[in-house]
C-alpha cells in the first residue's frame, strides 16, 4: 500500500508521525511528566485543604484529651486508740477525768444513793485522782449505774450528768455523796445539786434534766455493766496491757495503788 501513495503522501504521512512524538501530552495513557518533589510538600501542595483539616483535628483531639488527673491526698488515718482504751466504748469525755493516752484506765459503777460508792469517791477516789490521774499515769471514766432499789439514784445521775455537761461534775458528786443522808430522805436532789452551783448555772442544768436526753446516756453506762457482769455497787474495772481487772466493792487506797503499780511495772 505504501508503494501507491504519492510523494505528498509520504510527506505528509511524516509530519503526523514527528508531531505524534511532539506532543506527548496528547498520548492517551502517559502522564504529563513534573519536577520531583518532596512527597510532605508535593502532599501539602496537592490536597491543601486535606493538611489544613489534618491539622484541626490534631488541635481538637490535644483540646480534648484531659489533663492528667492530680491524685487527692492522702487521708490520714485516724490516730490509733492507747492499747488501754482498746475495747472501751461509749466514753462521754464530760465524765472522765486525766489523759486517754494514759496506761491504765479506770471505770468506776456508782450510784449516788450507794452508802458504800459515798465511801468509795470520799477516800480511795479521791486520792487516786491525786497521785494517778492528774499525773497521768490513769483515765478515769464514771460511770452511772443506778440501781433499782434506790429510788432517788437515777434523777442524781441526771442532775450530775447535766452539771458535767457544764464541767461541774466533781462539784456536784461531792454535794450529792456529802448530803447523801439527806436528799435520800427528802428527795430533794435539785436544792442539793443548787447548793453547789450558780443560778446561772443551775437553770442550765434543770434545762438538761427537762430537756429528757440524759437517761440514754444512763442506760449506755447500765447496760455496758451488764456486758461486765455489774451486779453492786460500787464496781471498779481496769484495764491495763489489753486485760481487764474487776474489783468489786470498797478498794482501800493502799490496796490499789498496789496493784495499779504492778499493772503499771508489767512489760
Amino acid at each position: 500500500m505504501i508503494r501507491r501513495l504519492s510523494f505528498i503522501g509520504l510527506v505528509f504521512m511524516a509530519v503526523l508521525g514527528l508531531g505524534y512524538f511532539r506532543l506527548p501530552a496528547l498520548r492517551p495513557g502517559v502522564p504529563v511528566s513534573r519536577p520531583a518533589q518532596d512527597p510532605a510538600k508535593a502532599s501539602s501542595a496537592v490536597y491543601p485543604a486535606r493538611a489544613a483539616l489534618a491539622a484541626a483535628g490534631s488541635n481538637v483531639v490535644n483540646a480534648a484529651a484531659p489533663e492528667p488527673a492530680s491524685r487527692p491526698a492522702p487521708i490520714p488515718a485516724p490516730d490509733p486508740l492507747p492499747q488501754a482504751l482498746q475495747g472501751v466504748t461509749d466514753i462521754d469525755p464530760h465524765q472522765t477525768e486525766g489523759s486517754k493516752s494514759a496506761p491504765v484506765i479506770m471505770e468506776v459503777f456508782s450510784d449516788y444513793q450507794c452508802p458504800a460508792c459515798k465511801n468509795l469517791f470520799t477516800t480511795t477516789d479521791r486520792l487516786l485522782v491525786d497521785n494517778y490521774v492528774n499525773t497521768g499515769k490513769v483515765y478515769l471514766i464514771h460511770r452511772d449505774y443506778p440501781l433499782p432499789m434506790h429510788a432517788y439514784s437515777r434523777v442524781a445521775a441526771r442532775y450530775a450528768r447535766a452539771a458535767a455537761q457544764l464541767g461541774k461534775l466533781d462539784s456536784v458528786e461531792q454535794a450529792l455523796f456529802q448530803s447523801q443522808e439527806k436528799w435520800e430522805v427528802s428527795g430533794d436532789v435539785d436544792g442539793t445539786v443548787a447548793s453547789a452551783l450558780s443560778p446561772a448555772e443551775m437553770n442550765k442544768v434543770r434545762a438538761l434534766v427537762k430537756g429528757g436526753t440524759l437517761d440514754a446516756m444512763i442506760d449506755k453506762d447500765y447496760a455496758l455493766g451488764q456486758i461486765y457482769h455489774v451486779n453492786q455497787t460500787p464496781t471498779t474495772i481496769l484495764h491495763a496491757k489489753g486485760q481487764t481487772y474487776p474489783v468489786v466493792g470498797v478498794v482501800t487506797f493502799e490496796v490499789l495503788h498496789t496493784f495499779i503499780d504492778q499493772l503499771l511495772g508489767q512489760k
